[in-house]
């Protein structure tokens, strides 16, 4: 029978589906492709473009290996759960039957067939990764060797005749290709027959360049004036984007006019192309700078600054854009001429200097902006303030290393501690502009004010803010050099995932976790406000015990989302149990307190010696418990003050709890009378005062008890009996009341204390020398140089020393 029951299912489905899985990959032909970006890489003369086609094929096929490595998955796990059914295999030595042996063999084939798929794909993976890294070694190598090395020194006089050589050379060229065209009768014929259009283009191109951007700055400072509206800041900033559009619309329809004239030749075209790229540069920049160093046209103000600085900024600002256009053209004119390395240091360098110049100036204006702004408010913005002068610093010394090190002769080094500077503060100008946007716009949103100083306090605009930098990362890793490349690798692993314990956690796996945790927590959640509003309120539970239901229904709640969220997204942690095992150890000395705390919280919760409302005293703290947490207590004094106990102290600790059974409470009132009142007439006044008051309990009834003879009176008590014991003080307060107004009515007097002094040997006081009998300090007693008589009656001294003129 269980040779029948194990002999069903085989291998050959399993086999079949990991055939038909592997058929979309050809591991012949990427046996040969391996091969050969191996050998180009031992060879390693292959151009870095070269490198850059040869690694996307790489990566191809890397993608396709690791889709690869879920095959057969659902059926791995179903195998080996039925292998786990079998038990544990027999030790060595010992023997199982053979139907069970027979199944275990056959499964463990079954097994083995499955895993081959996704184990060759997982070696193909390793090896495609390796080649990969390889690739992008060697180009990061490349990089570093052209950043450091030395070219031709741009200071020289020698070179100076190549640069001069070079640009001369260029215009003769363009000038011979414009000659040339115009000597083609086609080409004035295709001028004439487009000299309209040409016109048109070069009608509107003026305007829109030239006039275009002041329309525009018009338009924004007059929405920023005289708008209306809580978003009059909001619509003037997005006016001014017409400062960058409107203008780089009128270079490409130049751009376009002069492509229409039928004028130009090969070098001349390609210069025409970049007009457009380099107009949005430059435009940008004034832009950029006009709304950063703005006057007007923004809620507040992005940097403190004086009028004559804020105008400073903008004409740097404009004189950056130039440089970097500039900088753009005499590269690409130095690619498309193949200008020889003297040439470029000479041509390349002055706009350099300008760069480092100008960047040094922008870094002088951000410690300005730090100093005035410190003024203002040295603890408010200290740490904005502190990232602000570190960018001051860094743009004055790139701005004075960067053109040191290209008057050397380095070049690339020079370029990229300046160009990547000045990239680097235009979008923390940009972002800077982009959080106040945000902010404007959450502002108008909630019906606020833009330009109310309080606006940009609340949490979800900076959350925007966090996330708009993180966004801005891959920008920055790009303008400091990295290769788009670079970031799609990270991307690549990233969406991959990491081992970690022999498991792979990837995003999606993350994502389902959170998912399912928060689905978890929100039904949590709802089950607790249920059990608060609905349920709980109608049974006879205690607030007490409805408060500690109502958490451990959250504990089990949240443990059990976490659970089940680890379980659905496959998350296999037993072999992290090894590891979580020994850091337990650590942790547990470390947290002992912690833990210690924890355990006692729930216990409060369970056996609930304490409940949240008891008034109880531990530790010399009385008071009110208002929560009870995993970790602590919170007791709220009759001083309103809250004080934290840790929930050790109220399991170990000695606790009184003056409401857990009842509310009921004994209350002690002494009193004394003087010597000789009738002590039945007093214990009868005594008694009719407690039995009178509403709160004071019949049964057991209240109790005089007359305590002795006392050195000043004779001490009776009061022992009462409350209905509710919160109300103690405010009863002991009416009933001494009414104890003062019935001994006052009957003529019992209240004495304080009393003592008699005998001076021994008075007559010695006369005897004392003259000398020594001198008016009163503030430190010497007044004395008398008669004797006084005895005994003396400090009827109303303290002489006792307590402190007090009688019984309270």
């Amino acid at each position: 029978m269980a040779a029948a029951v194990f002999s069903h299912g085989g291998a050959a489905p399993a086999f079949a589906q990991a055939q038909s899985q592997q058929e979309g990959i050809d591991y012949a032909q990427w046996d040969r492709d391996a091969s050969r970006a191996e050998k180009v890489l031992a060879e390693g003369k292959a151009t870095t473009p070269a490198f850059d086609t040869l690694r996307s094929e790489l990566v191809d096929w890397r993608t396709r290996f690791l889709d690869a490595q879920n095959i057969n998955s659902s059926r791995i796990k179903t195998l080996r759960d039925q292998i786990s059914a079998l038990g544990d295999p027999p030790a060595e030595g010992e023997s199982e039957p053979k139907e069970i042996a027979q199944r275990r063999a056959e499964l463990t084939k079954q097994l083995n067939q499955a895993q081959a798929p996704s184990l060759k794909a997982v070696e193909a993976y390793s090896r495609a990764d390796g080649l990969i890294r390889e690739i992008d070694q060697t180009i990061r190598e490349r990089q570093a060797d052209q950043l450091l090395k030395l070219g031709p020194s741009p200071v020289n006089p020698v070179n100076w005749p190549a640069g001069l050589i070079a640009i001369r050379g260029t215009l003769v060229e363009v000038g011979n290709e414009i000659a040339a065209n115009w000597d083609n009768p086609n080409a004035r014929a295709s001028l004439r027959s487009g000299l309209p259009v040409t016109l048109l283009f070069l009608t509107l191109a003026g305007l829109l360049t030239v006039r275009g951007r002041r329309w525009m700055e018009i338009l924004s400072d007059f929405l920023a004036q005289r708008g209306r509206g809580r978003g009059r800041t909001l619509f003037s900033g997005i006016a001014s984007l017409g400062q960058i559009v409107v203008p780089t619309l009128g270079i490409v329809l130049l751009a376009g006019a002069l492509k229409s004239s039928a004028m130009l030749g090969l070098r001349s075209e390609r210069l025409v192309q970049m007009l457009p790229m380099l107009g949005l540069t430059v435009f940008t920049a004034g832009w950029l700078g006009g709304r950063v160093f703005a006057q007007l046209g923004v809620s507040h103000a992005i940097l403190t600054l004086p009028p004559e600085r804020r105008s400073e900024g903008r004409f740097n600002s404009w004189i950056l854009g130039l440089i970097l256009a500039l900088a753009m053209l005499a590269r690409e004119a130095g690619k498309v001429e193949e200008y020889p390395a003297e040439a470029v240091a000479v041509l390349t360098f002055p706009i350099l200097l300008l760069a480092g110049l100008m960047l040094s100036r922008m870094g002088q204006l951000l410690l300005v902006h730090v100093r005035a702004d410190t003024a203002e408010g040295p603890e408010e913005r200290s740490y904005r303030n502190r990232v602000a002068a570190f960018f001051g610093r860094a743009a004055i010394g790139a701005g004075l290393i960067g053109p040191l090190l290209g008057a050397v002769g380095y070049a690339e080094a020079g370029d990229f501690f300046v160009y990547p500077s000045i990239m680097t503060l235009a979008l923390v100008g940009f972002l800077l502009l982009l959080q106040r946007f945000v902010t404007d716009i959450y502002a108008v949103l909630m019906g606020r004010d833009v330009e109310d100083p309080e606006n940009g306090g609340d949490l979800i605009p900076v959350l925007i803010g966090m996330i708009l930098a993180l966004l801005a990362l891959p920008v920055l890793a790009l303008i400091w050099g990295a290769r788009v490349a670079d970031l799609t690798e990270l991307w690549a692993r990233f969406t991959a995932g990491y081992s970690i314990g022999g498991t792979r956690i990837s995003p999606t796996s993350f994502l389902t976790f959170v998912v399912v945790f928060t689905l978890g927590y929100a039904l949590t959640r709802l089950l607790q406000g249920m059990l608060r509003s609905t349920v709980l309120p109608k049974t006879k539970i205690d607030p007490g015990g409805q408060t500690a239901l109502i958490s451990g229904v959250g504990y089990i709640g949240i443990f059990l989302a976490g659970v089940v969220s680890v379980t659905t997204a496959g998350i296999d942690l037993s072999s992290l149990a090894i590891v979580a095992g020994a850091l337990s150890v650590g942790i547990g000395f470390g947290l002992q307190t912690i833990v210690q705390n924890f355990v006692s919280g729930i216990i409060l919760l369970i056996e609930r010696p304490v409940s949240q409302g008891d008034w109880i005293e531990v530790g010399g703290v009385m008071g009110i418990v208002k929560d009870i947490s995993v970790r602590s207590t919170r007791i709220q004094t009759f001083d309103r003050t809250d004080v934290i106990v840790p929930n050790a102290d109220l399991i170990a600790g000695q606790v009184t709890n003056w409401t857990r059974q009842n509310l009921t409470g004994r209350v002690i009132l002494k009193v004394g009378v003087a010597y000789g009142s009738d002590t039945r007439q007093v214990e009868k006044i005594l008694m009719e005062i407690g039995e009178s008051h509403p709160l004071v309990m019949v049964n057991p009834a209240p109790l005089v008890v007359f305590q002795g003879f006392g050195p000043d009176a004779l001490e009776f008590e009061l022992r009462v009996i409350l209905r509710d014991i919160n109300y103690g003080l405010s009863v002991r307060t009416e009933l001494n009341h009414e104890i003062a107004r019935r001994f006052a009515e009957e003529g019992f007097e209240i004495p304080f204390a009393q003592r008699d002094i005998w001076l021994r040997n008075p007559e010695t006081l006369g005897d004392r020398p003259a000398a020594r009998t001198q008016a009163p300090g503030p430190f010497l007693p007044r004395q008398s140089a008669e004797p006084q008589p005895e005994p003396l009656d400090d009827l109303g001294g303290d002489a006792d020393g307590d402190g007090g003129d009688g019984p309270r």
